[in-house]
This record gives C-alpha cells, structure tokens and sequence, in this order.
C-alpha cells in the first residue's frame, strides 16, 4: 500500500545490544506463533510508534505483543533473520541508508508510516549562528567545549553526524555518544541555562514543542533532506499473520499525531498510559487501520 571521534560518553547506561541479544530474546521459528515481537530503538519518535501500534494489536487484534528493545543494527539484523516481526522505526532514504543497503534484499518494506521527519543538528534559537560552517569559528567552538552531543551509537544520525565531521573539517570536535534520553535532558539543561549547545536534533521530537531551536543550515547536504519513517516487517509475515500484517501496511499517521504521545510522556505519562490515550481519543483512524486491515487481509 505504501511502500569523527567518539572519546567520551555521559555517566548514563545506553544500550548497546548485539545480533546475538536479539536472536537470544527470540528465534525465527518462535516469530511465527501468536506473539507479534516488535523491535524498536529508545528514540522517544519510536517509543511513541511502536507503544501505539502494540497499543492496536493488543486491545483491536487480540494479539500478544513482546516489545524488543535494541539499537539501530539489531533493530534491522532482527527484522532480517526473522528474530523479531516488525518495526516501525525505519528513517528512509538518508538516516537508515546504510541499513537499507545491507538488509534490503532481507526484509518487506510496508512503505512510509509518516511524512515530513527531518534531521540534522539542533541549537537553541538564541544563538547567534545559523550553519554547520559557523561551528569552524574558534569562539563558536570553544563556547561549545568543541562538543556535539549524540545519542546511542549506530544509529543513523550518528553515522551523519560523523560524516558531517569530515565534510566540515570539524576534527576538533567530539562526538559524545549517549541516548536519546541523555542528549535531551543535556539540552533542556543548557537551554534553561541560556547556554550554547548543539546536539544530533530530529523531528518529530517533543523537544521542539517545548524549546525554541533550530537546526543549522547543511549546505553539503550531509544530511539529506526531508525524510520518511516506515515499516518494516520480516519476509513471511503476510502468510503467518495476515490480520497482523494488513494492519501494519495500513498503520500512518502524522508527526503531530506522534507529537501529542510525545509530549504526553515527556509530561510524566508512561509510554503505555499515552499511548492508551491517543488510541482512544482516535477511534476513528484506528478504526480505519483495521477497516482496511480486515478487507486486505480477506
């Protein structure tokens, strides 16, 4: 239907999951029983996706969902090898490049789930610089402790952001690995600070509802432009679990869609309880995924 340098890292424990954790969480041939395993990474774009997808499939399907919490590579290793069912979390055609080559030929692309994401580096509004360039300025640079601030290492906009090293000649820079959690919180800090800062930014992201940012201008393009996330599902799924599948080629929706679960858990909600709220309070589309879903599936 649809189709650098990394020398430090914040006192934070990020996930940094192997094949072998996910294979170990589940095998191939336990993926085609009645438990939909949903992989994800803790960006809170795909904690929002993948908790309301398990919030469908739960409470309209009837299906028991197992979530499988890993990092980029797994994420796309397990949806290759059939240890996991399916994501949600697939940033295309730039972000996840490097993955789409890889496993492309290994997995079903159900196409995008939302329009319109973009990425690159963030800063806050008030400072004076309006380009990745003006971080090569000897004050710039020194103001920021010559520090970007990332999130776990792997993912897609970390391999960017060490690409982007390179293209602007910012050797003097380090890329701090951390988490989406860390890099968020580090921001909010420097931002009720009126610090400078520049971080790995994405959106949909909350934090561009509750501060005011902007990304610095990438006149190489090293982060391409607008971008879709999109649904990826394991090579057997439409004939093991039809209704499941037909559900996941329907499932889309919209970055303020996704924004209002975002903020929601960002309020102190868990990702469960917003999840449960955004569902309920749109009956309708949900309705219409399955609608669909029931008919494709017929």
């Amino acid at each position: 239907m649809k189709t650098t340098k990394m020398k430090r890292s914040l006192g934070i424990l990020t996930l940094a999951l192997g094949v072998g954790v996910l294979s170990a969480c589940s095998s191939a041939n336990d993926a085609k029983g009645d438990t939909v395993k949903l992989a994800y990474v803790a960006w809170d774009s795909e904690i929002a996706s993948s908790n309301v997808v398990k919030e469908v499939l739960e409470t309209k399907l009837n299906a028991k969902v197992e979530m499988l919490q890993v990092d980029a590579g797994p994420m796309w290793a397990g949806i290759a090898d059939g240890s996991a069912d399916a994501m949600v979390a697939a940033w295309l055609p730039s972000t996840h490049a490097s993955y789409i080559e890889k496993y492309g030929d290994q997995v079903t692309d159900l196409g995008p789930n939302l329009d319109g994401t973009k990425t690159g580096l963030a800063v806050p509004a008030y400072m004076d610089i309006t380009s990745i360039e003006d971080l090569k300025k000897a004050d710039v640079a020194a103001s920021l402790d010559n520090t970007i601030v990332g999130i776990e290492p792997g993912a897609g906009i970390m391999m960017a952001t060490e690409q982007a090293i390179s293209d602007y000649a910012l050797d003097n820079y380090t890329l701090l690995e951390s988490s989406s959690a860390a890099m968020a919180q580090e921001l909010q800090k420097a931002y009720d600070n009126n610090e400078p800062i520049v971080v790995t930014g994405w959106t949909p992201h909350w934090m561009f509802a509750n501060m005011d940012l902007k990304y610095l201008e990438d006149p190489q393009g090293t982060y391409g432009g607008a971008e879709q996330i999109h649904t990826m599902v394991r090579q057997g799924l439409q004939e093991d679990m039809p209704e499941v599948y037909a559900f996941l080629d329907n499932f889309e929706w919209t970055a303020d869609d996704m924004a209002q679960v975002m903020v929601e858990i960002q309020g102190g909600a868990s990702p469960e309880e917003a999840a449960k709220s955004w569902v309920e309070a749109n009956a309708a589309k949900v309705d219409a995924w399955i609608a669909a879903g029931e008919t494709a599936s017929e």
